[in-house]
């Protein structure tokens, strides 16, 4: 066999070979493929995660649970990846801060609190729920704390005997120790939040195991909790997939917008004084309506912000006595006296209105001097106008007779009766019989004194005339 055959069979035997080794090294590269990029091998996209945001910008009251509620629940129907409730709040009331607290423990989607952004707080019942979420975060510069429980009358702190301010106290912070520990965080160390009233810096909150991370945004919180697993209230695991978010910022309904703008100290007092303006408008002054309309309308609302705000009673009995003095200044002359002294206790009574020992939140001395002002000028002024028509001649019916001048068209000289003489006289182009204590002669003017039935009694004129001077 010739060398060139020899070579021609080992090329050919080696082929097979070669094409064998090139599909196994194709096959490598397209499994690598795949692995590094799923979608290109014809997996299917994972869908972005979703962060449903949240806003607790201001006290918390019944409006703010109702918001915060919501907007957990609406996380829990769009399979959201996380609710993040930025916060930066004075406090509010226990009710509804516990309202809150309750959704985020029973959340179906993990639930992170942050004080945010700097120079923030979540002071009073706003370090409740920062402790109560699956993440508690804190920025640079804010602070939290100062949980103790203030007892009000009249949005007053009061005074109460001891035992009942240990029970109070022990009620806070067993309430606090409940779920905190179970978050795996520094219950002592929080409880004296309640009953020494401690406040902490993000530092502070940090070190001693109150949260769990600082963050200096949100964009940064959330890329350090992305692939983070947190424990849930009910002992669950679950792991944040937060990478490339999609952040949907959710605001309060047209709703809840109105009715927080309602229960706002200011709004509440310019509902009340417009109420009562409205209504007394429209009893001084029946059939007027739109008044009424107003002031029922505004009372009504009113009544609505009382139901959530704290109001003084004092303050609303200064506001009735403000009234009445306005009332006694148009009926009587004080010159000014009672006035200013409406004024005053209006001012007195408007600034007493609301105050909540947690805020200092309560009217401005703007609004109540620019309220107090017109609504003792129109008071006073509708109230004279109600006295000053009482003295008005009536125009309509029999009534517009007494003291019409007339004249006698048949003497007065008949007997009716002793001291009692009767005729005819002509008052408004009609003849009427008339009575008098003395006979007038045919042709004398005279007056209407009153009419009963269908006779008027009348005198001469000239008697009129000089008993009116």
């Amino acid at each position: 066999m010739s060398r060139h055959a020899v070579q021609r069979r080992t090329a050919a035997s080696a082929r097979p070979a070669a094409l064998l080794l090139a599909g196994l090294l194709a096959a490598v590269l397209l499994a690598a493929g795949a692995r590094v990029n799923p979608q290109r091998a014809g997996a299917p996209a994972a869908p972005p995660a979703r962060v449903i945001e949240l806003n607790i910008g201001d006290e918390i009251d019944p409006i703010m649970a109702e918001y915060i509620d919501g907007g957990i629940e609406q996380a829990a129907r769009e399979h959201a990846s996380l609710v993040l409730i930025t916060m930066d709040t004075p406090g509010g009331l226990e009710t509804s801060m516990q309202e809150i607290i309750q959704h985020i423990l029973s959340s179906a989607v993990p639930v992170a609190v942050y004080v945010w952004p700097t120079g923030s707080r979540g002071a009073s019942a706003g370090f409740y729920i920062l402790l109560s979420a699956d993440i508690a975060a804190m920025a640079p510069g804010t602070h939290a704390g100062a949980a103790s429980p203030v007892l009000e009358v009249g949005g007053y702190p009061v005074t109460v005997d001891p035992t009942m301010q240990k029970k109070v106290m022990n009620d806070a912070t067993a309430f606090l120790r409940s779920y905190s520990e179970k978050r795996g965080r520094n219950a002592n160390l929080a409880e004296t939040a309640v009953t020494d009233a401690k406040a902490f810096t993000e530092v502070e909150a940090l070190n001693g195991k109150l949260i769990d991370l600082i963050a200096n945004s949100k964009e940064d919180l959330l890329a350090k909790l992305d692939g983070r697993t947190v424990t849930r209230f009910d002992g669950s695991m679950t792991k944040l997939e937060l990478h490339d978010p999609e952040m949907v910022a959710v605001g309060m309904s047209a709703r809840e917008r109105f009715l927080a703008r309602i229960v706002q100290p200011d709004a509440f007092f310019i509902l009340l004084i417009a109420g009562v303006l409205g209504l007394y408008a429209e009893f001084t002054h029946p059939g007027m309506v739109l008044p009424g309309v107003i002031g029922g309308i505004s009372m009504v609302l009113a009544l609505f912000a009382m139901h959530v705000l704290p109001v003084n009673f004092a303050g609303l009995l200064l506001i009735v006595a403000a009234l009445a003095l306005f009332i006694l200044e148009a009926k009587y002359t004080s010159h000014g006296v009672l006035a200013a002294g409406g004024v005053v206790a209006m001012l007195i009574g408007a600034l007493m209105l609301i105050r909540s020992p947690l805020t200092g939140a309560g009217v401005s001395l703007g609004v109540a001097l620019g309220v107090t002002v017109p609504f003792a000028l129109l008071t006073i002024l509708l109230m004279r106008l109600v006295l000053r028509s009482r003295a008005w001649k009536q125009t309509t019916g029999r009534e517009q007779l007494t003291g019409a001048a007339g004249e006698v068209t048949e003497a007065i000289s008949t007997p009716a009766g002793e001291g009692v003489f009767e005729g005819m006289v002509r008052m408004h182009g009609e003849l009427w019989r008339a009575v008098a204590p003395e006979a007038i002669p045919a042709g004398a003017r005279v007056r209407v004194v009153r009419i009963t039935g269908l006779t008027v009694q009348v005198k001469p004129e000239h008697e009129s005339a000089a008993a009116r001077r």
